[in-house]
Formats: C-alpha cells, sequence, structure tokens
C-alpha cells in the first residue's frame, strides 16, 4: 500500500468512528482546551499506530484501546495529583450535538469522579460493549470485567444519593 493510500483509509477509519473517539476524550476531559488536547493526543496515537493494526479485531475495539491508552497516559503525564470535579460544577461545554440532558450532565460529571480504569470500564459499558468486548480492549479478564462494573455502578449510585 503507498502513503496516499494508508493515509486515505486512516483518516476514512477516524471519520467513521470520530465520536467514539471524542466520548472516550470527554470522560476523562477536564474543559474545552483539555478536550481538543486529548483528541488530538489520540489521534497521534492512532495515526502512529495505524501501520501496526493488523486487523485482527474490530477497528472500534482498537480505537477504543488506543484512545483509552492515550487519555490515561496523558494524565499521568501531565498531572501529578489528580483532581475532581464538584457535582455543581457546570462544565462549560456539551456534546457536539448539544443534546445532553441535565441528567446525563449529571452521571458524566459522576463519572469524571471516577478513577481511570473505572471510566474506561463505565464508559465501554454504557457504549453497550459486551464484557467479553471490553475484557478484550481492557486487558482485564471477563470476570474482573463484571467484577468492577458491578463495583462501580454501586460506587455511582452512592455518589449520586450524596
Amino acid at each position: 500500500m503507498d502513503k496516499h493510500s494508508i493515509e486515505k483509509e486512516f483518516t476514512a477509519l477516524i471519520q467513521q468512528y470520530r465520536n467514539v473517539i471524542w466520548k472516550v476524550c470527554y470522560i476523562y476531559a477536564k474543559d474545552r482546551e483539555n478536550l481538543n488536547d486529548l483528541y488530538q493526543e489520540a489521534i497521534i496515537n492512532l495515526w502512529k499506530g495505524f501501520p501496526k493494526f493488523r486487523k485482527e479485531s474490530k477497528p472500534s475495539t482498537w480505537i477504543y484501546r488506543i484512545a483509552l491508552n492515550s487519555c490515561i497516559t496523558f494524565f499521568r503525564r501531565f498531572s501529578r495529583h489528580p483532581q475532581t470535579l464538584r457535582l455543581t460544577e457546570s462544565w462549560d461545554f456539551a456534546y457536539e450535538e448539544n443534546v445532553f440532558s441535565s441528567q446525563i450532565q449529571e452521571l458524566y460529571a459522576l463519572i469524571h469522579c471516577l478513577g481511570n480504569i473505572e471510566r474506561a470500564l463505565i464508559l465501554l459499558w454504557l457504549e453497550e460493549k459486551s464484557y467479553a468486548e471490553i475484557a478484550v480492549i481492557t486487558g482485564l479478564s471477563q470476570t474482573n470485567v463484571a467484577t468492577k462494573l458491578c463495583r462501580i455502578k454501586e460506587k455511582l449510585k452512592k455518589m449520586s444519593n450524596q
């Protein structure tokens, strides 16, 4: 494959899955500027990894894995202390189509308070990925995914009742 064909294939793939990448970055972003940085970091890492993508898994699985790892690595590199978002604090940005209801915004605020791995797991679950798919993306066992998701859901319930 020549360079032009690779670029064209990559661009088409990114266009097809841009909302997936955006959602992953949104879960980890602190504000609009941070969101843009995370998105750019994820795209760069996807581009770097694209020649090695053997298509043994679904493209969405590969994209989730790279995007999640990009976000987690970004914060490990640039954040010494994890920051939390108070539930009463409002973000000045919303999903591209501005369709987030207040309940969804509240859920995202709660999710933002979770740890990195917990955020990844709940995001994939909300995206209706099976435990098997989540296990492949995260590198955890299916049993571990199920256990962690159960605990995360309980944690979110407790946080929402406070």
